[in-house]
């Protein structure tokens, strides 16, 4: 077991495929993707974890990315057995993922509570808890309870794309905090507004 304090495992939820890679649901695949990027890494496609796992060094310590290519609905099928293998605990994730409770283009940090009605929270609740970090990106909301579906399953548009994406650049810009368990720190850092 570790004895890192912060974040090992950064899970980025979406669903797999051409056709879902340019919807609202896929946020979280978008912010490790990025984050992938910036550390300069190459995902992996790893059947026993259901997933594509990517990895890179942070102060001596490895930091996993993790996108689970279950469909979101089944997303604790893959985060399980991966926190499971490496001996992370649920205090030691974050799950980033779309929010229509959030503006587009914010992004918070919230640690447990509900699932929201997002089915990728509630399958990790069911496989695995409901104690662990998020990365809330907003997506907007539809305005309609019964248009939620359709809505974050289209394609954004390119402005709202280009509000997510900068939501995600702020993000990273706090993930040394996080990495170092310093999570009151890159909240306030992440929430406030300039």
């Amino acid at each position: 077991m570790s004895k890192h304090s912060g974040i090992r495992l950064i899970a980025g939820l979406g669903n797999p495929g051409e056709k879902h890679q340019e919807t609202r649901h896929n946020a979280g695949f978008w912010f490790v993707d990025a984050l992938a990027n910036r550390q300069n890494v190459m995902f992996k496609h790893e059947a026993k974890f259901k997933g594509e796992v990517a990895f890179f060094a942070f102060q001596s310590e490895k930091i996993w990315l993790l996108k689970p290519l279950t469909y979101m609905n089944a997303s604790g099928e893959s985060l399980r057995p991966f926190a499971d293998f490496y001996k992370i605990s649920s205090e030691q994730i974050l799950v980033a993922h779309d929010e229509i409770d959030l503006t587009n283009g914010d992004a918070k940090i919230k640690w447990s509570g509900g699932h929201g009605g997002h089915n990728g929270l509630r399958s990790i609740f069911s496989h695995l808890s409901k104690d662990f970090w998020r990365l809330r990106l907003g997506v907007g909301h539809p305005g309609e309870k019964n248009e939620v579906v359709n809505y974050v399953l289209k394609k954004t548009s390119r402005q709202d794309r280009a509000a997510i994406d900068t939501a995600i650049d702020k993000s990273l810009m706090v993930l040394d905090e996080l990495l170092q368990g310093k999570m009151e720190v890159a909240m306030k850092s992440l929430h406030t507004k300039e």
